[in-house]
């Protein structure tokens, strides 16, 4: 222990020492708390810049601009452009010129900028990026490369007023350059959002390239800061810089990601809700932001891909990134965005050379953007209206300019001039990228592939099978729990999953230290009977726990409130009440779940459980019961996808019976009209089954539907029978309805039922 704490003294000490040795000099009384002047003109600051941003943003949405050119606007309104020549005592007063005061509002302006690159990073999707790989990266090449060459060239051309330090031209080139080649994501996204096109093909594109471009500038610009910090150029410093990066990128998607999950993983399982959730992304966040920004490279980084990991990272909790993303669209993300814009002195860039050389910026900024974006778009296979629409898009500045320009400045590469024309690209670039991307997306037309991925994704996006991330499956041993294993391998195919098994103890009574012993080699024994009937997929996930309470059911549903989206569980016939179908802990299970659940009863014999169970329940044929509802087509899809995975055949069944027959003539239709509605019923739900890969066949059935069900089960040798139903309480006891506890009981096959939320508000 004492070995580990002198290697950790060791490697911290480097990092450290510039703190101490600046406090020892600083410190030589004792420190005196914000002052009441200070602290007044902070909250003063605060109110008014958040009022006039979110004001001035959100009559920019209005009128269909982006809202973050009001706030920018909002910053410029109250900066020395507007509010400081019409009241200058009253400006200067509100915003002094002094570093104390200024630092203050910095603070929570660096925060706005951490903050907003972790909600960028949690909204940047990789898969999307790995799948449209190619086409991206040659996009996002041609939409760096010929930007980051004419803003070089601009940069060294510039008048020497221009620079901080004209010894240092080549640098103030390179971060020009830098700043040319960025791009806003999160201004493309919303224009597509806005035009119903975020899922098209070009949409899609358009995203993909400008994530893997902000991606490549985000580390290019962590090379150029840190060339800004060191003050000159040479080989080492380059080496250092690109090492840092890559060594922190090289770390983070291997070790880091894991680290992530694992940390998302422990504060969902021992402390859980949003609220830690996000507690433990701000702390990895702000902890990388600090590495990156120590390794010499810029701290936006550390922020930005924690941001990345954490959207990827399944125990991530959604309303935590929500809330965040509220946080910083409501309060941060303006606060910054209006003091970037309170640097910017519009008299300044009216001057005749100021505003002609932020023309040739903005001239040289779009060309850039858009030759590249246009020359990689037609490399990468992309039509003649496709390429101007990804110049379109691409061009948009926003937010992610104004970061790097309060970077320039920050490092002393800026002087006020050119920070306030950078500030003037982002602002005009991002109002001419929406009616740009309306004029040529509108010439874009669909090509039949991309019409029929559009129409499966909006299968997908309906489908209760792929929204299944988390499963809880609840053993005390049993058949039951045993085929419920095998059956949820073979959905973990359809989409990777963690699974989690739990023996529930009830600790109402005291136990003897013998008891708790027997108990324990109990818990080990269900969990291990279970756990090897699961063949996972490598993606997916399987961890086990033994959990007590006042009562296992409460165990159970304690348990099911932390995010799990299936609860699975064995009908165990044990200690089963009398009017009830299951046991008193399935009962309540079912009634008081607060997500979808799927009780498994596999109505085998002991000799066909010891002979069956040994391995894995043969499954070739699977009979689905549909009547068309929501809650049917669940059941379509759990057993598509379980015959998607074991070769078998599902047969879909609609069964007419002599009351629905009545109703029908009583409305004066014919027979045929009731046999075409089942007709139709059963072939949607089939398109559903074949969707998702499974060999899919329908019968129309006449006669008792529970009764026909069974003969039809008994016929046709099926093997496994999933069907779907409604809970309702009757006499303190789920009841499902008497012909699902008919084919419950009597089947001569397993049956699985999948039941919607009892009661979501449970937890």
């Amino acid at each position: 222990m004492r070995a580990s704490s002198e290697i950790l003294i060791k490697i911290m000490n480097p990092l450290l020492d510039p703190l101490l040795a600046a406090s020892a000099v600083a410190q030589k009384g004792p420190i005196k708390p914000l002052g009441h002047h200070e602290l007044l003109l902070i909250l003063l600051e605060l109110a008014l810049l958040l009022l006039v941003s979110r004001g001035l943003g959100e009559f920019m949405r209005r009128i269909k601009l982006p809202p973050v050119v009001g706030e920018l606007l909002a910053g410029v309104l109250l900066g020395p452009s507007v509010f400081g020549w019409l009241l200058p005592s009253l400006q200067e007063h509100i915003f002094p010129k002094i570093q104390a005061q200024s630092d203050l509002l910095s603070v929570v302006s660096w925060l706005g900028v951490l903050f907003l690159l972790v909600v960028t990073g949690l909204e940047t999707d990789l898969n999307l990026i790995v799948r449209k790989g190619k086409t991206a990266l040659v996009i996002s090449l041609g939409g760096i490369v010929i930007p980051f060459a004419t803003g070089l060239g601009l940069g060294w051309f510039l008048p020497e007023g221009f620079l901080v330090n004209p010894n240092q031209r080549l640098i103030f080139s390179l971060f020009i350059a830098t700043a040319m080649s960025i791009s806003a994501v999160p201004v493309i996204a919303k224009v597509l959002m806005d035009l119903k096109l975020i899922r098209r093909d070009i949409g899609q594109v358009t995203l993909a390239a400008g994530m893997t471009d902000d991606t490549i500038g985000w580390i290019l610009l962590s090379v150029v800061s840190g060339l800004a910090s060191s003050g000159k150029f040479d080989f080492q410093t380059v080496f250092r810089s690109v090492g840092g990066a890559v060594l922190f990128l090289g770390i983070a998607f291997t070790i880091g990601r894991s680290l992530m999950s694992w940390v998302f993983r422990w504060v969902d399982n021992y402390i859980g809700g949003p609220t830690a959730s996000l507690s433990a992304l701000l702390v990895l966040a702000l902890g990388a932001a600090a590495f990156t920004h120590t390794l010499g490279i810029e701290a936006a980084l550390g922020a930005f891909v924690t941001g990345i990991l954490a959207g990827q990272s399944p125990r991530f909790s959604r309303e935590a990134g929500l809330t965040l993303e509220l946080i910083t669209s409501g309060f941060l993300a303006p606060i910054f965005f209006a003091t970037a814009g309170l640097k910017v002195d519009l008299l300044q860039i009216l001057n005749p050379q100021t505003l002609g050389i932020g023309l040739l910026v903005l001239a040289v900024a779009c060309f850039g953007k858009f030759t590249g974006a246009y020359i990689g778009s037609r490399i990468g296979g992309l039509s003649h209206w496709e390429g101007i629409a990804m110049g379109s898009g691409m061009n948009a500045r926003g937010a992610m300019e104004i970061i790097v320009a309060t970077i320039g400045v920050s490092l002393g590469v800026l002087n006020p001039q050119m920070y306030s024309i950078i500030v003037m690209v982002a602002i005009v670039t991002s109002l001419m990228a929406p009616p740009l991307l309306r004029w040529s997306l509108s010439k874009v037309s669909m090509s039949d592939e991309e019409v029929q991925r559009l129409e499966q994704e909006q299968l997908a996006s309906r489908s209760f099978i792929k929204r299944i991330r988390r499963v809880l499956m609840p053993t005390q041993g049993g058949p039951n729990v045993k085929l419920a294993a095998q059956l949820v391998s073979h959905l973990a195919h359809q989409n990777p999953v963690e699974v989690t098994i739990l023996f529930a103890k009830s600790d109402k009574k005291a136990k003897t230290k013998s008891a708790n012993a027997v108990k324990d080699t109990t818990a080990e024994t269900a969990i291990a009977t279970v756990t090897e009937k699961f063949h996972l997929p490598a993606e997916s996930l399987l961890e086990t726990k033994v959990e007590s309470g006042s009562n296992k059911a409460e165990v159970i549903l304690k348990e099911a409130c932390k995010g799990y989206d299936l609860i699975v569980i064995g009908a165990t016939e044990r200690q089963r009440s009398k009017g009830a179908l299951f046991n008193l802990l399935v009962d309540r299970v079912v009634q008081e779940a607060p997500c979808a659940t799927m009780v498994v009863k596999s109505n085998l014999s002991e000799a066909e459980e010891e002979t069956d169970l040994a391995a894995y329940h043969k499954i070739g044929h699977i009979l689905v019961p549909t009547s068309g509802t929501e809650y049917s087509q669940h059941a379509v899809e759990v057993a598509s996808t379980i015959a998607t995975q074991t070769g078998a055949t599902v047969t879909l069944v609609n069964v007419v019976n002599r009351t629905q027959q009545e109703y029908i003539l009583f409305e004066q239709q014919t027979m045929s009209s009731v046999t075409d509605l089942a007709e139709k019923i059963v072939h949607e739900q089939a398109e559903v089954g074949r969707g998702l890969g499974a060999s899919v066949k329908t019968a129309i059935l006449n006669g008792s539907p529970e009764l026909e069900i069974l003969k039809f089960a008994r016929v046709n040798e099926v093997d496994l029978i999933v069907m779907a139903s409604s809970v309702r309480t009757v006499s303190g006891r789920a009841f499902f309805g008497h012909r699902t506890d008919a084919i419950l009981n009597k089947a001569p096959c397993p049956v699985a039922v999948i039941t919607l939320a009892a009661n979501t508000t449970s937890c």
